[in-house]
């Protein structure tokens, strides 16, 4: 066999991907002062045929006029839906004139470390740039601009640069597996992109709220080593947990007796290990329904029930 022949399928690939997607993708401006001064350029992707656009919340964020730029020309005004920074997500509509090209969303669940992966984006403005490379790992978790973790990261090392923010990452199918969001500045071929699968829980609730609901019971909390004593002592599976900071005035967990200092170490019997730990364990699901909270202070371990609100802001 030809040693040209892995080339050749590899190109073929890429180039099939990048034709199918590429006219889908957009350029997305972002005007942060009146008059259009100081403008953010990042990229996007049209899924539907009626203009909607996923991009990066930090793209868009605070912008006082969008726009965006399609591939085959013509220039839009875009209308922001919502955006959820914990997720660094962000959904825009635009109104075309005529029906605009999509590129069809997959799912990165059977995502395999290694396999070929392709993204097109506007880096330092050169539009519709293609670059390709392999998943580099699966399950990562990328810290938000907010503080908490977006889970279910992809890593990868097709290059990416200021500019390829909000832009697709593809199979080799032409399918969006993923949104490319960050690189990690001074290295060399460590890129990452949140999972579609994320992006499509968070576009369904832009839709329906224009913005993304989680719960809280108004506290502020660091993560905390738990004593050996109280390890052994209150026979805990765990030796780390939450410790209150701040409790909020009238909130759920100040009604319920929460004060600063103490110990959250399980919600419904189930561990509380961290600060990310109890902010997977705060879904949108728990708004408003009894919840037990279990808690150390000094020498004693007790329970609570609360009924958690909407997170605000």
């Amino acid at each position: 066999m030809p040693l040209s022949d892995p080339l050749d399928a590899y190109s073929r690939a890429v180039i099939s991907a990048y034709d199918s997607a590429s006219p889908a993708v957009v350029a997305v401006l972002a005007l942060r002062e009146a008059g259009g001064g100081h403008g953010g350029v990042g990229s996007g992707f049209v899924f539907t045929p009626d203009g909607l656009i996923l991009t990066n919340s930090h793209v868009v964020h605070q912008a006082r006029e969008l726009r965006v730029q399609a591939t085959q020309g013509g220039s839009y005004e875009a209308q922001l839906i919502g955006e959820d920074p914990h997720t660094d997500l962000a959904l825009l509509k635009v109104d075309a004139r005529t029906v605009l090209p999509t590129v069809p969303l997959g799912s990165a669940r059977d995502l395999k470390v290694g396999q070929l992966v392709v993204a097109i984006g506007n880096p330092m403005g050169f539009e519709s740039t293609v670059t390709a490379g392999v998943v580099s790992a699966l399950g990562r978790s990328l810290r938000a601009t907010t503080g908490r973790l977006i889970d279910d990261v992809i890593q990868t090392d097709a290059a990416l640069n200021p500019g390829n923010s909000g832009g697709p990452l593809l199979d080799t199918g032409g399918q969006v597996v993923g949104v490319n969001t960050a690189i990690i500045a001074g290295a060399q071929g460590i890129c990452f992109a949140t999972s579609i699968d994320t992006a499509r829980s968070v576009v369904t609730q832009l839709l329906q709220h224009g913005r993304v609901r989680r719960a809280s019971f108004g506290v502020a909390a660091q993560n905390a080593m738990l004593p050996r004593r109280y390890v052994h002592f209150f026979n805990l599976s765990n030796d780390t947990a939450v410790r209150v900071m701040e409790v909020a005035h009238g909130g759920p967990a100040a009604r319920a007796g929460i004060e600063q200092g103490d110990l959250l170490i399980a919600i419904d019997g189930v561990p509380c290990e961290s600060i990310d730990h109890l902010h997977r364990l705060l879904s949108v699901e728990r708004i408003d329904l009894p919840l037990t909270l279990t808690v150390v202070r000094r020498d004693r371990k007790f329970d609570v029930v609360l009924r958690p609100v909407e997170l605000q802001g």
